[in-house]
């Protein structure tokens, strides 16, 4: 915790900085060389929210693949807290990406056959947290995101809102220090996503985690303290 210039205290962001320097993405295809991102550069800082726009096929997605080290960039550097990404081998990426990164898709990819808390115990599972730690901890961000009545629910039983939420509680179980959503809110009402949306809000207040967002949503971009837009594979401020 620490004082804000006002004397109130707050606490210190729990995010990660990101630091993407020249970062491209290119494939061949059919004898050509297709270029989906060009040279990009970007700083997240620790605790920031962002939100990233454009139409569909200019690279957003892709952008967050490589920041999520799904995927590996043709050119350029990511630093996460000074660290170069670039450099880990896979088992050690497959370990940093899963203790230090959190996902939310428009789809949420929930096993079908777990109850929500069995879902949102895998990650600390794989990174070989107790049984017993696991479900504590799962429950607990089950009950932040307002599914305490739900965890023995599976997915089949839940609303869409709530899968989603389930989705959420999944990607924040470890505390991850990125958050990265990939159109989180894209097959909900605008009721149901707005629910969603505030819980970003409160989320990323309460916890400082650095969160980049894409969206097609305008209300969404809006609120966002920082825009970005992606044209042709170029980042720009909006």
């Amino acid at each position: 915790m620490v004082p804000n210039p006002d004397g109130v205290t707050v606490p210190v962001p729990a995010g990660a900085k990101v630091e993407v320097r020249g970062l491209s993405k290119s494939f061949e295809h059919g004898g050509q060389t297709l270029e989906i991102l060009r040279a990009i550069d970007l700083v997240l800082e620790p605790g920031e929210m962002v939100a990233v726009v454009g139409a569909s096929g200019v690279g957003k997605s892709t952008l967050l693949q490589l920041l999520g080290t799904l995927d590996l960039p043709t050119a350029g550097q990511i630093l996460f807290d000074g660290q170069d990404l670039g450099r880990f081998g896979a088992a050690e990426l497959a370990a940093f990406r899963n203790r230090s990164i959190g996902f939310v898709f428009q789809f949420h990819h929930l096993l079908p056959e777990f109850t929500a808390l069995e879902n949102v115990m895998m990650p600390a599972l794989i990174q070989r947290v107790s049984r017993a730690d696991a479900q504590r901890q799962a429950r607990e961000v089950l009950l932040r995101v307002g599914l305490g009545q739900r965890l023995t629910h599976r997915p089949g039983e839940l609303s869409g809102g709530e899968q989603q939420r389930v989705a959420l509680a999944r990607a924040l179980v470890l505390s991850p220090r990125l958050l990265l959503a990939d159109e989180p809110t894209g097959n909900l009402d605008s009721h149901t996503g707005d629910g969603v949306h505030e819980l970003f809000f409160e989320l990323n207040r309460e916890r400082g985690t650095t969160m980049l967002i894409v969206t097609h949503n305008p209300q969404l971009a809006a609120r966002m303290p920082r825009r970005l837009q992606m044209v042709d594979g170029l980042m720009e401020e909006r």
